[in-house]
């Protein structure tokens, strides 16, 4: 696959189509990202992406509307992530088509997901009269936003990181809400939150902070700046065991959260929606 992300729709008018077209979505090859971290042969993690989409309507056999919000999980082992706004594009040509029931609208998502990022996604539909079920919270950690630290730089610089490595190991649970990044194609803001979790030599908070906040002005999709998390702290301060997890604000009705680990407890993250979600 060739697509790459200028080709995409993102930045250029685009024409809202209403009824079905599996074909609007554009896929994008993961691997490209990943060999500019040196990341070859086996990941250094496992995770999934879990898009939550808020803006799902369809019309049933009668022409009714339905609407619903929809969970995607896709694996972070997949070849492909699918450009976001192209992902939008696509479940609005679901607009003005009519399908059976929720189930019908789940086998499409599934069929065409599926064959864009080359792997099996799960989703699942929660119907209008459930949205009550769909709760909200904050992530678990201590909080590095409180740090009164001083910044003068923002570009990701890994070498900021710093652990102390000759000390006995810890566990410890970080979380900020200073995440800013920018759309790879349009310079448009990404905000979000941050987890990481991790067990190994004590990571100097501050450090931690300044990375974080180095984001500011970096051009990567959530997928990738994640991703890029994980492995610079993963060289930098040499955990043992170490998980990144993101809750990106949503934009077209779309939220993309990113999850990458290197070791299991069994379970996936929790899908609860924070405040500025």
């Amino acid at each position: 696959m060739t697509n790459t992300a200028d080709l995409s729709p993102l930045g250029k008018n685009s024409a809202y189509r209403t009824d079905y077209a599996p074909e609007l979505l554009f896929p994008i090859p993961r691997q490209g990202k990943r060999d500019e971290l040196g990341l070859t042969g086996t990941l250094p993690f496992f995770g999934v992406d879990i898009w939550n989409a808020y803006e799902l309507s369809w019309l049933n056999m009668r022409g009714k509307p339905q609407i619903a919000v929809a969970r995607v999980t896709v694996p972070a082992d997949s070849p492909n992530i699918v450009e976001s706004k192209s992902f939008k594009l696509y479940l609005n040509s679901f607009n003005q088509t009519r399908l059976a029931n929720a189930d019908a609208l789940k086998s499409l998502l599934i069929q065409d997901l599926s064959a864009a990022v080359g792997a099996n996604v799960h989703v699942a539909i929660t119907p209008q009269e459930e949205f009550g079920t769909l709760a909200m919270g904050e992530l678990d950690g201590l909080l590095l936003d409180r740090l009164d630290i001083e910044v003068d730089s923002y570009a990701p610089q890994p070498h900021i990181l710093k652990a102390n490595l000759d000390d006995l190991p810890v566990q410890e649970t970080f979380v900020s809400h200073l995440l800013k990044s920018n759309c790879l194609v349009t310079g448009q803001p990404d905000w979000g939150s941050v987890q990481i979790h991790y067990a190994g030599p004590q990571i100097d908070q501050e450090s931690l902070l300044k990375y974080l906040i180095g984001f500011r002005e970096h051009n990567e999709f959530h997928e990738q700046c994640v991703e890029r998390i994980f492995v610079d702290i993963l060289r930098q301060c040499q955990p043992q065991q170490l998980s990144v997890y993101a809750r990106y604000t949503r934009r077209g009705g779309l939220d993309i959260n990113p999850w990458r680990s290197n070791y299991s407890t069994g379970q996936k993250p929790s899908n609860l929606r924070n405040a500025r979600q």
